[in-house]
């Protein structure tokens, strides 16, 4: 039915953003993810469309000297930890298992829906993740890896389900560009802070915290982000040209070959937030229920004919039970 009306077949956007890090001297890499999804939310993306796996809990940390915040720069201006962040994901149930579970929505039947991925083919999904890489990888938990192979298999399968319409990865670790080499999935447009054998470098530390609390790449973006609206016109072909090599010190890798559209022109709230273009049609559609046409005089019938009038249940007696002993 959605196609009848939406011709782009671009009906939702979704986030998943992911910090694989565990331990306070990673602290930037929570900062990271919570500041996308401040971004992402004040774009119109509700919680309910976003999913968020944090490996550790930086605001509860024994050493935050401000317990309750996380921050992103050394002003101290935002706490992007906040009073409405909706965590799904925490601690050690960020592995390598649970995130290819998300993506491809092999699920036992008892996970809540906030821990889900319900996206269709509709669905425009912007995927970050930060943590520490190397060669073709990305470690979870400082234990595990998730190899570019299971990635773009991962994405393959979505593809396959038709769970995505388009996706914007984009990843902020050392050797980032590695992680896309591999996909081979349509629709998907891929960014990364460093290419093969570059390190992505952390910006600012803050000397009351006593660790670095953000990276060069996220910084960059997230300035260009606290520039958008949902009105303006700024495109994701823009994006892409964020934190050049004498900001990043590395250098920013794109994959463009798989994504069907041209960066330039695609608004950047088709990924970071939740408008969409209205399409106005001239054209009758025809509603059907079980196949056969339903015509307006049906309707009008149907929803006018009046059953049983609805009416209270007896109350429960509990007065004769109240004094048995």
């Amino acid at each position: 039915m959605a196609g009848e009306f939406f011709h782009s077949g671009h009906t939702n956007n979704w986030a998943v953003l992911v910090c694989t890090s565990r331990f306070w001297f990673n602290y930037r890499h929570v900062a990271n993810v919570l500041s996308m999804y401040r971004s992402v939310k004040r774009l119109g993306i509700p919680d309910s469309q976003i999913v968020v796996m944090l490996a550790d809990d930086m605001a509860c940390n024994r050493r935050n000297p401000r317990p309750a915040t996380v921050f992103n720069n050394a002003y101290q201006h935002i706490n992007v930890y906040g009073d409405d962040v909706e965590v799904d994901y925490r601690g050690y149930e960020v592995t390598v298992e649970n995130f290819i579970r998300l993506l491809t929505g092999r699920h036992p039947k008892s996970l809540p829906r906030s821990k889900r991925l319900l996206t269709d083919d509709g669905s425009n999904i912007l995927v970050y993740m930060t943590g520490h890489g190397g060669n073709g990888f990305l470690k979870f938990q400082d234990s595990e890896e998730i190899s570019n192979v299971e990635l773009a298999d991962a994405f393959e399968q979505m593809f396959q389900k038709r769970r995505y319409h388009e996706i914007l990865f984009v990843v902020d670790t050392c050797q980032a560009a590695s992680l896309y080499e591999k996909f081979y999935s349509p629709n998907i447009l891929a960014v990364a802070s460093s290419l093969v054998g570059e390190d992505s470098l952390s910006h600012h530390v803050d000397p009351s915290i006593g660790v670095y609390i953000i990276d060069r790449y996220t910084y960059y973006a997230l300035e260009f982000l606290e520039k958008v609206t949902p009105t303006n016109r700024r495109t994701v072909g823009e994006f892409l040209r964020v934190c050049p090599k004498y900001q990043c010190i590395s250098s920013v890798g794109k994959r463009l070959d798989l994504f069907g559209r041209v960066p330039d022109i695609v608004p950047i709230t088709d990924f970071f937030g939740s408008v969409r273009n209205v399409e106005i049609s001239t054209d009758f559609i025809n509603l059907t229920v079980k196949g056969k046409p339903l015509r307006h005089a049906e309707m009008v019938t149907k929803a006018s004919s009046s059953s049983e009038p609805f009416k209270y249940a007896d109350l429960f007696p509990v007065h004769l039970y109240v004094d048995q002993k």
